[in-house]
């Protein structure tokens, strides 16, 4: 597969982002969108089929919250690979191949989901759904290697939203089959995807390209490890992404298991959240890009501990339409916070250039060296957030029966996110700011 290569790509150098460049970033941004939107939908179709799984399945609460554990442990892990991939085959080639894999976990899904299946199926299936999550870290690193730092946060935040609202789209599809063919049909939604998979391979295959310049650099991987703010972003987007994955995955199952709605309404309700998150993504991104992305991402924990207090006293109070506010609240802040914090990695990566007294293309080049090998660790340690709030929900509905006990967690969390930000990025004044700290706050 030798694919479509260009040979040279500067975005950086304006005339030629003018003239040549913004034309192909954005054809390879919509295609890669579409690829990385059905890879979500399936990482996150467990979400859904555990909602079709009714008593003659034989899993009880806690054993589906472990379905949907195992999907985000791979999907977090596999993203790894998945980001030094793009270096080594193409951007272009590596979407075609990426997508067209995600025909064995639907096709494995549609063979076992049934009645009857063991639960260590049920598990390995979905275990395969997680390569889905794979194609947001591919996907990221191609996009950030397009387009110029004064853009990436727009891009990257259209990119990931884009992906992310696959989560809610799969979950409209199980709520359109749930109430018309009924609860017994979760195969159908599987079939929907067939197509659809085979449309964002076709889509890649035709209007995306390689970059040859992007090529995989050890040293720069093994530096952006030894770099702490790689372990910082990492906690925060734990807190953002690892919210949002978590949440949605788990959505559906804590309506049943905690305010005991049927499936129908279950599914009413779940694909609110992560469509809003989604949607707001790219407004991070955007604000980032404008007020700075060390700010908003500051003031986005403070607000998500709030809604973390209104859930808890929902859950407390047994209310579920204040319990819905503060969810879909939760969903919103952690797509807002999604978008500034992802938008801080290439400009704290090109701080680190100007700090060490690099200018101009050499500054550049070494950020863009360190932020895309920075990416894949932080998406995947961010996702691993996911299966955090997973297995957290597993224990508290083990233990009280409710998940009050797994938002008191999830809002101390945010609390040390709020510390870690202001610590690490906003506590020097300007005056007394140095050039990397300066570009890390946006200031």
């Amino acid at each position: 597969m030798s694919g479509r290569w260009i040979q040279e790509w500067d975005p950086e150098d304006e005339v030629f982002w003018r003239e040549t460049g913004e034309r192909i970033a954005r054809r390879n941004l919509l295609f890669s969108v579409f690829s990385e939107h059905i890879g979500f939908s399936l990482w996150s179709m467990w979400s859904v089929m555990v909602l079709f799984m009714g008593p003659a399945y034989h899993v009880d609460p806690a054993g589906k919250f472990f379905l949907i554990s195992t999907a985000t442990a791979v999907g977090a892990v596999v993203r790894i690979p998945y980001t030094f991939a793009v270096a080594r085959f193409g951007g272009r080639n590596w979407t075609i191949f990426s997508a067209l894999s995600l025909l064995v976990p639907t096709a494995a899904a549609y063979a076992v989901m049934k009645p009857g299946t063991s639960y260590a199926t049920f598990m390995a299936v979905a275990a395969l759904a997680g390569i889905g999550g794979g194609n947001f870290a591919s996907s990221m690193t191609n996009i950030n290697s397009f387009f110029p730092l004064r853009k990436k946060g727009w891009a990257l935040g259209l990119n990931a939203g884009g992906g992310n609202i696959g989560v809610p789209v799969v979950q409209l599809v199980g709520l359109l089959v749930i109430g018309t063919a009924g609860a017994t049909h979760p195969r159908i939604v599987l079939a929907v995807y067939v197509p659809l998979i085979v449309a964002a391979a076709v889509g890649a295959a035709w209007k995306m390209d390689n970059l040859a310049p992007v090529r995989n650099d050890t040293g720069a991987a093994l530096e952006a490890v030894r770099d702490r703010h790689t372990w910082i972003m990492s906690l925060l987007y734990i807190g953002t992404f690892g919210s949002f994955i978590g949440y949605s995955f788990a959505f559906g199952l804590v309506l049943q298991t905690q305010f005991g709605r049927t499936p129908l309404q279950a599914a009413s309700l779940t694909f609110i959240g992560p469509l809003l998150g989604s949607v707001i993504r790219p407004i991070g991104g955007l604000l980032a890009d404008r007020v700075g992305g060390a700010r908003i991402t500051l003031w986005n924990f403070a607000a998500m501990a709030v809604a973390t207090g209104v859930v808890i006293y929902a859950s407390v109070e047994k209310s579920l339409g204040v319990f819905l506010v503060g969810f879909i609240s939760l969903f919103v802040l952690s797509g807002l916070g999604n978008g500034s914090t992802y938008k801080m990695i290439p400009a704290i990566f090109q701080a680190r250039a100007v700090s060490k007294g690099m200018v101009g293309e050499d500054a550049v080049a070494y950020g863009r060296r360190l932020s895309g090998a920075a990416m894949g660790l932080i998406g995947a340690v961010g996702a691993l957030g996911g299966l955090g709030i997973n297995l957290a929900f597993r224990q508290s509905f083990l233990s009280n029966g409710t998940g009050t006990a797994a938002f008191v967690s999830f809002l101390a969390f945010y609390a040390v996110c709020f510390m870690v930000t202001w610590a690490v990025y906003l506590r020097f004044p300007v005056a007394k700011a140095t050039a990397s700290e300066r570009v890390y706050a946006g200031v």
